[in-house]
């Protein structure tokens, strides 16, 4: 997939506490080279902590985060392209995150699927109706995008969904 783009400024807050919220402190106490490695490594953990808690997983996940250029880079192996995709999603829909590099492989290749970026007033019947000309069709895209959603409700303006193709 390659690099995919996020609004840095939605999403997840995760940096604000535990290990990276130290981090961030001694950043601004002592912007160090060696301070700003430390932090983009507890960003990177905080980021893998979080895809974990979301049940999703691949084979040697690696996830790195660099704080110069708001990039996560996921690396690993995935079951499946859902799996791989909402790997991807969970990383970039965190605040601070720009961008994700994606360098997950996956072992059951399946169609890619297609992204949105929530914008106000969008909805999941809103967005269905876009893509599939069927605002009831709106169940398919909540599924595609847990256990990251877990309400239809609960979306966001910043915040990119997953597409599923067409059933």
């Amino acid at each position: 997939m390659g690099l995919l783009n996020f609004l840095k400024d939605a999403g997840e807050k995760l940096f604000g506490s535990g290990e990276a919220k130290a981090a961030t402190e001694q950043v601004k106490a002592a912007p160090t080279p060696e301070n700003r490695a430390k932090l983009d490594r507890a960003a990177g953990n905080a980021i893998k902590t979080y895809i974990e808690k979301m049940g999703l997983s691949a084979t040697a996940l690696n996830v790195s985060f660099d704080g110069s250029t708001s990039t996560c880079t996921v690396s690993g192996t995935c079951a499946d392209q859902a799996t791989r995709e909402r790997i991807v999603l969970s990383a970039g829909n965190v605040a601070g995150v720009s961008s994700v590099q994606d360098q997950l492989n996956v072992l059951n290749l399946e169609p890619e699927a297609q992204y949105h970026d929530v914008k106000s007033g969008d909805n999941l019947s809103k967005i269905a109706k876009t893509y599939y000309g069927d605002a009831n069709k709106y169940p398919l895209i909540f599924e595609a995008n847990r256990p990251m959603l877990s309400h239809p409700d609960k979306i966001y303006p910043g915040q990119k969904l997953r597409i599923p193709p067409k059933p």
